[in-house]
């Protein structure tokens, strides 16, 4: 019972900051406006701690490797909370297995954020399209479905692109991460 309520914490603790650190990356490299409560909330709950690690670690390739740094870091640190918690009895610690379950993770923490985009941007469509979060979602799922767009035709006035994309999105979470997760987790 104490190892379920330890995973719980960390799942509510770790995941979850592993996955407002990689938001918050997302929305830099896709340079989504920040000034709306998404952004502002992201931005303020990873400040402390993205503003420090910048004094160290410099952006490569106009991209806010701080921010990504930290979220792997965190994705680790989870999975490595995990493993312990569940006794992981193997000789050593596989340092480099970690490292790379935890990209993997975060390649499909991405993936989920980008479903979930899509998602509230087609909810938000029918209930209130001029929000202060649409520009954002558009900023996010824009990039995605633009190509979509073209090869999908609309059905009446029906948008069938998010729909496609759900099923990109699940197929490339079924094959190539589901790969990279098999080749990680051999490195246990």
């Amino acid at each position: 019972m104490l190892n379920e309520a330890l995973l719980f914490l960390l799942d509510v603790v770790l995941q979850s900051f592993a996955a407002i650190l990689l938001l918050r990356f997302h929305l830099q490299w896709l340079r989504a406006p920040l000034r709306n409560p998404v952004g502002e909330f992201v931005m303020v709950f990873t400040n402390f701690i993205v503003l420090r690690v910048r004094r160290f670690v410099p952006s490569a390739w106009g991209l806010d490797s701080a921010t990504l740094l930290l979220a792997l870091l965190t994705e680790a640190l989870y999975l490595a909370g995990v493993m312990w918690i569940q006794g992981y009895s193997g000789h050593g610690f596989p340092l480099a297995g970690l490292l790379m379950l935890a990209a993997v993770k975060l390649l499909k923490i991405s993936l989920y954020l980008l479903m979930g985009a899509v998602f509230a941007q087609a909810i938000l469509s029918w209930v209130n399209p001029h929000s202060s979060v649409a520009s954002v979602l558009e900023a996010v799922t824009g990039r995605f479905m633009r190509p979509l767009r073209r090869i999908v035709p609309m059905l009446g006035s029906v948008d069938l692109s998010p729909l496609l994309l759900f099923v990109i999105c699940q197929l490339i979470m079924i094959v190539p991460v589901g790969m990279l997760e098999r080749i990680a987790v051999r490195f246990f």
